[in-house]
């Protein structure tokens, strides 16, 4: 069998369709659809299937695809080996992170590891959403949530932690929530989710509740909410480490700490693909994040 072949499917498949997988290996897309034909007719069966979106892989092209990828792994390992020789360690990593949690607790890790390894490209994306890795070409991102993906590789890195806080001034002249059902008419100041209805999930004593919320100030912008709660204008429900350095000056009181809260996951995870070929760069990356999360 052609490793060629295997090659051209596997870019296929991982482009979606063939038009971008043409431009990333400089052919015409006739040229592609050709070579895939060719291919199809080598084997004796129907590799890809079209939909009205994209191509999907038959059950016999998705084994030839993990074939492909495998081979292409090994020979990037290789070449990597080579190249590596005598020198200090290069690549690139596309990496994804919150916006709260990249730039308040990432930032300064990523500024450490650029430090330490100067010849890696770091090519940062601030992101809250659950992108498609494939399609975003994004080798590695980290997310907040309760369960990852199962199509995914998933490395814990810890709890997150949800507050309910205020600044002093609005806590002395408005006082703070003392119950779940008075977050329901209080002015919140939280992230929201766009399209779906936003619910706290708040846990005492081994008990799941749930209060549904209605912010009046939203944004993705972990920086802004945690400004608009040093302002005085409400109660913000945000992660820990957003206003952790404002509660230690005192600047910010917090209330409800007996509950667990939780809005968008439990959890902080970085996940990647599986079966794609992690760069020596991508790989150090990794580990460096796992150590720098467990301290």
């Amino acid at each position: 069998m052609d490793p060629g072949s295997l090659t051209l499917l596997v870019e296929i498949i991982e482009a979606g369709n063939l038009s971008k997988a043409a431009r990333k290996l400089k052919m015409t897309r006739a040229n592609v659809s050709y070579h895939l034909q060719q291919f199809e007719r080598s084997v004796g069966l129907q590799l890809v299937r079209r939909t009205t979106r994209r191509i999907e892989p038959t059950e016999v092209g998705l084994r030839l695809y993990e074939h492909g990828l495998n081979i292409q792994n090994e020979l990037l390992a290789a070449k990597e080996s080579v190249t590596a020789l005598g020198r200090s360690l290069q690549g690139r990593v596309r990496l994804s992170v919150p916006s709260g949690y990249g730039q308040m607790v990432m930032s300064s890790w990523l500024i450490d590891f650029k430090r330490t390894y100067p010849d890696i490209v770091l090519d940062v994306t601030f992101e809250n959403r659950v992108e498609d890795l494939l399609r975003e070409e994004i080798d590695i991102a980290i997310r907040v949530m309760s369960e990852p993906p199962q199509s995914l590789v998933a490395r814990e890195l810890g709890p997150v932690r949800y507050v309910a806080c205020a600044s002093r001034e609005f806590a002395d002249a408005h006082g703070l929530v003392t119950t779940l059902e008075e977050l329901a008419t209080a002015p919140l100041i939280t992230s929201n989710v766009v399209g779906r209805q936003l619910r706290l999930a708040a846990y005492l004593d081994g008990q799941r509740h749930e209060v549904t919320l209605e912010p009046t100030l939203i944004s993705e912008n972990f920086l802004f909410l945690r400004q608009a709660v040093l302002a005085g204008l409400g109660v913000g429900i945000v992660p820990d480490y957003v206003v952790r350095e404002d509660v230690r000056r005192g600047e910010v009181v917090t209330t409800l700490d007996a509950w667990r809260l939780s809005i968008f996951g439990t959890h902080l995870f970085m996940v990647y693909m599986p079966n794609r070929h992690h760069t020596l760069a991508a790989s150090t990356f990794i580990e460096f994040v796992l150590e720098r999360a467990r301290g």
